[in-house]
């Protein structure tokens, strides 16, 4: 069943692309959801103009992810931990942990888009990427501290 996607799709593909995907797929997710519409004659046509307006609204997308990574990359996040005399962390800052402190200061950020290269268990500054958009990613300052 061929759809057009309303919306950015992971795996999938990006808004206004015409896709090929299963029929139970559309049927039950995409087109229930509103990410996509059947790929008709009548909605290929209507496409045209949507697209304009899927641009525009991408270019929105875009210039909002923008902004909230120059946010993320001012930022820099202090988190207080227990450790060990050797400065070892008892336990180890996580993603999740890293998302509430973001939502702390007033960043709304889904926890998967954070990505350590490894859990941190020592003291000291660190950094993680926050995959905002497919297109931008920002860097998160993370100073770990003694508790």
């Amino acid at each position: 069943m061929k759809v057009i996607l309303k919306e950015n799709v992971d795996n999938l593909g990006h808004i206004g692309d015409i896709v090929k995907v299963a029929p139970g797929y559309a049927r039950n997710f995409l087109l229930p959801k509103g990410f996509a519409i059947e790929a008709t004659e009548k909605n290929a046509k209507a496409l045209e103009h949507a697209k304009r307006h899927l641009e525009y609204k991408k270019n929105k997308v875009l210039e909002a992810a923008k902004q909230l990574a120059a946010k993320i990359e001012g930022l820099s996040l202090s988190i207080a931990h227990q450790a060990g005399a050797d400065d070892r962390l008892f336990g180890a800052v996580t993603n999740m942990e890293l998302a509430e402190q973001l939502k702390a200061s007033g960043i709304e950020v889904d926890r998967k888009r954070i990505v350590l290269a490894e859990p941190i268990k020592q003291l000291g500054d660190f950094t993680a990427t926050v995959k905002i958009h497919p297109e931008v990613s920002a860097t998160l300052k993370v100073a770990v501290t003694k508790a």
